[in-house]
């Protein structure tokens, strides 16, 4: 189970295989207030679709969700910056704020199962 970021031997959990059920039981175990929306996410997109075009769009999503809240250090970072950006009085710097969370979320597909 992930750590809390004040934990001085905070361990991130692997990243599970790519595969939409590997990611479920990850998500369950160690970031299972994500697993609502996960569920509900598979059951609109891709649970009675008969296609499986969807399956890699939802998988790049989750998994990088995934990504991020696996690392509670990251997690609270992530966190931080969106609420910063939704306090903030200047587009400007709202709009810097929501580029960092957006390069934070696209880095998090090229994170590779075990890492």
């Amino acid at each position: 189970m992930a750590a809390h970021a004040a934990e001085p031997d905070a361990v991130v959990p692997p990243m599970p295989e790519r595969t939409p059920n590997a990611l479920r039981r990850a998500i369950a175990e160690n970031a299972p207030q994500l697993l609502p929306d996960f569920d509900a996410h598979w059951k609109r997109a891709i649970g009675d679709a008969y296609d499986l075009a969807p399956v890699p769009a939802f998988l790049t999503r989750w998994w990088c969700e995934y990504a991020i809240a696996r690392d509670p250090q990251l997690d609270a970072h992530v966190i931080e910056l969106q609420h910063r950006a939704a306090e903030a009085t200047d587009i400007a710097e709202a709009k810097a704020l929501l580029d960092e969370v957006a390069k934070i979320r696209y880095s998090m597909r090229n994170v590779e199962p075990g890492e």
